[in-house]
């Protein structure tokens, strides 16, 4: 099913007010009215103008904002009141836009269109949630590059109170706004963190509000919605999951009444075919131009809404729904924009991924070693499916210590230069990089693990290692790690 979307203007305020806490959509079962709308678009095609009275004095709101406003602009500012009887938010004194309109001199300059992830580190349900690892990635890590490869964005941000967010944020080449703590409430709301990030970044004209807990966006879906904002001129847009869900009234206790469908007639229950189905926002993203933002609104004005794939709308909220979003990103997830190549061969370090890293001496002097029958089996595995797994490690290892594990692997140790090893059997074998797969855990397998096309490292490797790769595993080093990345290389094969 191809993505779709449609378009609706409202007579005076948008239908949807407010935002969710933390990174997510807007807030939930407060019970807020929606105003009548005139439904003036279908999917597929551009909506109707529609005809108001009472218009607000756009002149006098673009002299509020410190310069004359264009058609686009006054068309926009006549769809949207604020009904809460407050002043519209602007933004810190002093602080001029340029112009964006036909005022200006020489070639107009594009709308700036930022991607803001929403990231504090008080996560009540989760703890540090945007960081920890799904599927080998920090879940933020996800639509980070989902955002930074659609090309679309003149700026990606993350907005965020804590030091280890920023690192992953950086890490991943996005930039940071460190909100204060007046924004990184429990009680603060998405809209609240928006306008802050909006009253220091005056360049920015259209914020992308994308959820860091929706790890299976893709760049299609940004680059889409882009155009829609950019081409068609809508005001915002949001996402949506279209879901064949009967819904039934809710009946309070002590209430003596019986439930009603909303949705359906009992008599005549159609089948899943039969039926389009319902929309549900499912919180990916919002776009919204600055304006509206302003004004106390992440939808608004000449508003649509973008539908997303089923297989496509994840999101995290509880620790139940981790696993199952695990096994998703990893048949749906983005992984980057290069095509991803059947492994040929793997290199595994020996000491802290074939091995934890201890090493036991005996008396007289030998050295012992020990390894899970988990990894001889993943290595197995590999081999069978016509993956070649060789082992390097920098340390004179004992090859006939090596030899007595009986895993039938070729090797080299005491390597100086880890990189120059690898491309030889590369060559060797007739391999492009992008064939090549390595697991390894320290900084002298970096090179190695930026390098290949598909990299790994144990839960325990060093931090360097670990900014390097695509993936890290739950296991430690010695203790299944190699054979939960030889999994992963299976599953990405599929």
């Amino acid at each position: 099913m191809a993505p779709s979307v449609a378009a609706a203007n409202y007579d005076s305020r948008p239908a949807l007010r407010g935002a969710g806490l933390g990174g997510g959509g807007p807030q939930r079962g407060r019970g807020q009215e929606q105003p009548p709308a005139r439904r003036v678009g279908v999917i597929g095609r551009r909506p109707a103008e529609v005809v108001r009275e009472e218009l607000p004095d756009v002149e006098k709101l673009g002299r509020r904002r410190g310069r004359k406003m264009d058609s686009v602009e006054k068309g926009a500012a006549t769809s949207v009141s604020n009904p809460r009887g407050r002043p519209s938010r602007g933004r810190p004194p002093k602080l001029q836009r340029n112009s964006r309109g036909g005022q200006g001199r020489g070639v107009e300059k594009p709308p700036h269109l930022a991607a803001l992830i929403l990231a504090r580190g008080g996560s009540k349900g989760i703890p540090l949630k945007n960081i920890k690892h799904l599927a080998g990635v920090p879940l933020i890590g996800w639509v980070l590059r989902a955002a930074l490869d659609s090309g679309v964005f003149q700026s990606v941000w993350v907005s965020t109170d804590h030091d280890e967010i920023e690192n992953v944020a950086k890490q991943f080449g996005a930039q940071v706004h460190r909100r204060s703590s007046e924004v990184s409430k429990d009680s603060s709301t998405s809209l609240d963190a928006i306008t802050e990030f909006l009253n220091y970044h005056n360049e920015v004209d259209i914020v992308g509000n994308i959820q860091a807990t929706s790890p299976c966006l893709h760049p299609t879906d940004l680059q889409k919605v882009a155009e829609m904002i950019r081409e068609e001129g809508y005001d915002s847009v949001f996402s949506v999951v279209r879901r064949h869900q009967f819904r039934w009234s809710e009946i309070q206790k002590g209430v003596r009444e019986v439930t009603e469908p909303l949705n359906l007639n009992p008599a005549k229950r159609p089948r899943r075919q039969d039926w389009d189905g319902e929309l549900y926002e499912n919180g990916s993203f919002y776009f919204a131009k600055r304006h509206l933002i302003e004004m106390g609104y992440l939808q608004g004005g000449k508003m649509a809404y973008y539908e997303m794939r089923a297989e496509h709308s994840v999101d995290i909220d509880v620790d139940i729904d981790w696993p199952i979003a695990e096994q998703r990103v990893l048949r749906y997830g983005y992984f980057g924009k290069e095509k991803f190549k059947e492994i040929k061969l793997l290199v595994c370090s020996i000491d802290g991924c074939l091995t934890n890293g201890h090493i036991y001496v005996s008396g007289d002097q030998k050295e012992i070693i020990s390894y899970d029958v988990k990894d001889a089996i993943g290595i197995s595995l590999l081999k069978k499916s016509g993956v070649e797994v060789r082992l390097i490690s920098e340390r004179a290892c004992s090859k006939q210590t090596l030899s007595s594990l009986k895993l039938d692997c070729k090797m080299e140790v005491n390597v100086p230069d880890k990189l120059a090893v690898v491309d030889e059997w590369r060559k060797e074998m007739g391999l492009c990089w992008k064939e090549v797969a390595y697991l390894g855990n320290e900084v002298s397998d970096e090179e190695c693990l930026k390098k290949v096309g598909l990299s790994g490292v144990p839960a325990d490797a060093c931090s360097t290692a670990q900014k390097a790769v695509g993936y890290i595993c739950k296991s430690n080093g010695g203790r299944g790690a190699l054979r939960e990345f030889a999994e992963h290389i299976f599953l990405l094969m599929e």
